[in-house]
């Protein structure tokens, strides 16, 4: 998804995931509406995101951090916590090595228990992608995360995005302004404008838009 600042990208990601509330109109996932659902609900529908600024646990280690959103899926109740259960034991290993995965697939390992506020932000910005898939998400919502990065760590983020759709089937929205990230790694791109679609497609047919070309990317 790409368009001017201000066209809407965030806002969309926003009523998504229930951190703004839209005025009208519908949003569902799967069949079933989202519109009314909390961000923790969302989440266990199977809807995960990251945001253009950092929202990590900067106090906790990277390991932590991952392991709080793996969490989601592999819960316990009051009985197990209390008793030590063997399904608690079972719980918390399974939590222990998804999280471990995530990390080493993302290229952290080396730094698992470093604080996640001590991570230089391209550091960061892929934490956050890996705590988004800690929750075993069937749809990740990227904003802006090519963000701040320098060239060498964009390539590797396209790559990563790539191994992530790939590995764990997930379905992946990107909202960017890099325009080699988008044009390599999309497989179809809407554009908007002033809050509305103003064109959609594959790649060369964003790009040979002149709507798309005069509002967004240009006569070059």
């Amino acid at each position: 998804m790409i368009g001017p600042n201000g066209s809407g990208k965030s806002t969309m990601f926003n009523c998504v995931t229930a951190f703004t509330r839209p005025t009208s109109g519908a949003i569902e996932f799967q069949g079933r509406s989202l519109v009314g659902k909390s961000p923790t609900a969302i989440a266990e529908l199977g809807i995960a995101r990251t945001f253009q600024g950092s929202r990590l646990f900067t106090s906790l280690s990277v390991f932590d951090n991952v392991a709080a959103a793996a969490g989601l899926r592999h819960g316990v109740n009051l009985l197990d916590a209390v008793l030590g259960t063997p399904r608690l034991h079972r719980q918390a290993a399974a939590v222990r090595a998804f999280a471990e995965e995530l990390i080493d697939l993302v290229g952290l390992m080396p730094q698992r228990d470093r604080t996640a506020g001590d991570l230089p932000y391209g550091d960061q910005r892929r934490l956050e992608i890996a705590r988004a898939l800690g929750t075993k998400p069937r749809l990740l919502m990227l904003d802006e995360p090519a963000a701040g990065l320098n060239s060498s760590e964009t390539a590797a983020l396209l790559q990563l995005i790539r191994t992530i759709r790939d590995r764990y089937q997930v379905a992946v929205i990107v909202v960017e302004h890099d325009m080699d990230l988008i044009m390599n790694l999309c497989e179809r791109i809407q554009v908007l404008a002033t809050g509305s679609v103003i064109g959609e497609g594959t790649p060369a047919e964003v790009q040979a838009s002149p709507v798309v070309r005069e509002a967004y990317l240009g006569h070059a």
